[in-house]
């Protein structure tokens, strides 16, 4: 994990937004029928080797899984009884073309789910049934993008396991299409004035959230971040490391941002970015008075 490859926004941007509002076809599916755990944690996707999973999902008397498979490049479907289908992802694929294949699909297994069929704060407002418009599939840039996150996700794992409190699992959350890692105090917050259904839940208790992302139309570039919610005073005061790292403005509170270019072009990625993390966690750690001694795995 000392290499990461390069993967500048612009160079797969139609490519982006296409996987995009893919993972959110798969995801609501996930959304709709998984049981609800504690801050939206039966929402994400999940990296594996071959691409992004659902992981399991209970349905009727069993359960299935759908997968992207960016080594063979198919969305595979798959239930507990050893049933299979799947289909190919190309260029050219529509958005609406994979939306009828996945929900054909899954009811050549039985399955039938129920979604919102629009996207959800994505780089489109037109439903997914009619949306003819994204069709990109760059196969060169989607395996950079599954290694980049194979790296970040081991990286993120590690860092996970240096913090023995409540903690999310690594997850991709397909509406932001980020990979994100998010650790808890315990302590419960008042609910944010104006929060609305997924904020309140997700931000019910004090944390200090950790990620990455491609890029977007704020940062449009690859960057790793890490912002404390509620934001205590002076956050922005406190160190970061790399000297790279830098604090950013964003929507009235500050998020710590460690550019990836900036961390792949080192001599040890892994590091650079295992040491922004720890900067980030102990600004935000400090300045909200958390008891890291208790929380240290050592």
């Amino acid at each position: 994990m000392n290499k990461l490859p390069e993967i500048p926004l612009e160079a797969w941007r139609p490519t982006k937004n296409t996987l995009h509002l893919y993972c959110q076809i798969v995801g609501k599916i996930r959304l709709a029928m998984h049981p609800h755990l504690n801050h939206w944690w039966h929402v994400p996707l999940y990296v594996t080797p071959r691409g992004l999973s659902t992981h399991t999902i209970p349905y009727a008397d069993g359960n299935f899984e759908i997968e992207f498979d960016f080594c063979d490049h198919r969305l595979i479907m798959k239930t507990n009884s050893g049933r299979k289908e799947d289909f190919a992802l190309y260029d050219g694929l529509t958005v609406a073309d994979f939306y009828s294949s996945t929900f054909a699909n899954l009811a050549k297994l039985g399955i039938e789910p129920q979604i919102r069929p629009t996207p959800y704060e994505a780089p489109s407002t037109t439903p997914f049934p009619e949306d003819t418009e994204n069709r990109s599939y760059d196969k060169e840039y989607i395996a950079r993008a599954h290694q980049t996150l194979v790296a970040v996700d081991q990286m993120l794992n590690e860092f996970r396991g240096r913090f023995v409190g409540k903690s999310t699992p690594v997850h991709m959350f397909w509406h932001s299409f980020d990979l994100a890692l998010t650790r808890f105090s315990g302590r419960r917050v008042p609910v944010r004035e104006g929060a609305n259904r997924v904020e309140r839940e997700a931000y019910s208790h004090e944390v200090i959230s950790f990620g990455f992302w491609f890029g977007d139309d704020r940062v449009p570039a690859p960057a790793f971040y890490s912002y404390t919610a509620p934001e205590p005073e002076g956050l922005a005061e406190e160190p970061l490391s790399p000297p790279a790292a830098k604090w950013a403005e964003s929507n009235g509170a500050h998020l710590a941002i460690l550019m990836y270019e900036d961390a792949r072009n080192t001599d040890a990625p892994r590091t650079t970015v295992l040491d922004f993390l720890e900067s980030a966690y102990k600004a935000g750690a400090k300045r909200a008075g958390w008891d890291t001694d208790e929380f240290a795995n050592n």
